[in-house]
């Protein structure tokens, strides 16, 4: 496992240097990315000369916290003067002009950029198999998809490719294919890492978070990018340094019967599931069964509202503004058809009609207004549940990764996916998925963990405790 805390050490002392660390990713990447297909673009020449500056500053004591840390981003992350496209036509060879806050602090910290990885288009997806530009494999079996939208994020990183990656989480995009690769992903508060940079999918759902191999990773990280930015209206500061403590005693769990009983979680993951929930309570946990009746409205709420926040942030790809313009097109109208049709992948344009429709003034009452109310309903049953207990506790996903193509014919199947992970995007809440174990078919999953607003300690805290 190449994790960057276990690293730090080696680093700060120069037993190993960046520049080594760097070349060993780059060849990985040579060898393997062919295969995987998990970097659209690899930045060889600017990490390499960038280690060696990073090499200088630990040598005069100089370094950032996160000196030798080698990242992979999201390819809807901008990064100034690199190219960025949400895995789209659409924005094919586009170059941002500025770098996204998140990552401007990272970089801050002496971080090196090894890429930008593939993704779902637009971030759409829970397979990585929308991307214009190929779909992401599994790294422990190609046969298998990664999961999505963040699905070259987790495969740099499960590929060990790269220690770590920053991907972006609007229903369970890093968590759930966290739980494919058997990786750590935790998606904040809402607020607490700005989206400024990060290209929107649905502004009121979509946030930044890491993907490691480790809770102290993720933590290491996560402080970093968190805290209030002028660029976000909807940003928020730190209550506290973000960090793994030392145990913090027993704690109360709750476990929702309608997740755990659900007769689409696979049985592996149920037995495995359980065994957790019994070695929880031979270490001291008060574990009590719950109810979210409401459980089964998460996905179709979720749906309804991020398909029409998506209908209203996409409206600027028009082959007018900027990105693609169709050559055929001879007239205005025909600009904006041609463009939109050519460049948008089936899935983007399926969620954008589907999101016009309910925002339309025949349905907006009937789908838009009544699932925001669900919304509300989901956010303070779930803050109640919080208020009563220290954590929220089941599967991240209902069972591993399915194969490749198996569910792309079927969107109903693939937004089914997100049944359990959504909760947290709803509701703002954070949450964090962490490795659950194997199946027989060597395929692993994950459990999620989910807290209270600025919570991120006690749930990075937690989860090292409980997959240690």
């Amino acid at each position: 496992m190449i994790d960057y805390s276990s690293l730090q050490p080696k680093l700060s002392s120069g037993e190993i240097t960046v520049a080594q660390t760097v070349t060993c990713f780059l060849e990985t990447i040579a060898k393997d990315n062919a295969n995987i297909n998990a970097f659209l673009e690899v930045y060889a020449d600017e990490a390499m000369q960038q280690a060696q500056v990073v090499d200088a500053k630990i040598a005069n004591g100089t370094q950032g916290k996160l000196a030798g840390m080698v990242i992979s981003i999201k390819d809807n992350i901008c990064y100034k003067n690199h190219k960025v496209s949400a895995a789209s036509k659409m924005l094919e060879n586009f170059e941002s002009l500025y770098t996204a806050t998140a990552l401007q602090r990272l970089l801050d910290e002496d971080v090196i950029v090894i890429g930008r990885v593939n993704c779902d288009e637009f971030a759409m997806g829970s397979s990585n198999e929308n991307s214009a530009f190929g779909p992401v494999k599994n790294p422990l079996n190609t046969d298998y998809v990664t999961g999505g939208s963040s699905g070259g994020s987790v495969a740099s990183v499960a590929a060990h490719m790269c220690h770590a990656s920053i991907g972006s989480d609007t229903g369970g995009s890093i968590r759930q294919p966290a739980s494919y690769t058997n990786l750590v992903a935790i998606k904040p508060t809402y607020g607490l890492v700005s989206r400024f940079g990060l290209i929107a999918f649905a502004s009121s759902f979509d946030q930044i978070g890491p993907i490691c191999h480790t809770a102290q990773d993720a933590a290491l990280l996560l402080d970093i990018m968190a805290g209030i930015d002028a660029n976000d209206g909807t940003s928020i500061d730190k209550t506290e340094t973000i960090s793994v403590n030392k145990s913090s005693g027993k704690k109360k769990i709750a476990i929702i019967k309608e997740a755990i009983n659900n007769p689409g979680l696979d049985p592996e993951v149920k037995l495995a599931f359980d065994k957790q929930i019994e070695q929880l309570k031979k270490d001291g946990h008060e574990i009590k069964e719950v109810s979210l009746p409401l459980l089964d409205y998460l996905v179709p709420t979720y749906y309804i509202l991020t398909t029409a926040e998506a209908s209203s942030n996409l409206a600027r790809y028009d082959g007018i503004h900027y990105g693609y313009r169709s050559e055929k097109a001879q007239s205005i109208d025909e600009t904006y058809v041609m463009s939109r049709s050519e460049a948008f992948g089936p899935e983007v344009k399926r969620r954008i009609l589907l999101g016009t429709f309910v925002l339309s003034s025949g349905f907006y009452d009937a789908y838009y207004s009544k699932a925001q109310k669900v919304r509300r309903l989901i956010t303070e049953q779930t803050h109640k549940l919080l208020t009563e207990n220290d954590f929220i506790f089941g599967p991240t996903t209902a069972s591993a990764a399915f194969k490749l193509g198996e569910k792309a014919s079927d969107p109903i199947q693939l937004y089914l996916e997100d049944i359990f992970t959504v909760q947290a995007n709803l509701t703002g809440i954070p949450a964090i998925s962490i490795p659950g174990g194997t199946k027989n078919n060597k395929l692993p999953f994950g459990f999620q963990l989910m807290a209270a607003n600025h919570k991120e300690t006690e749930l990075l805290t937690f989860a090292a405790e409980i997959s240690a």
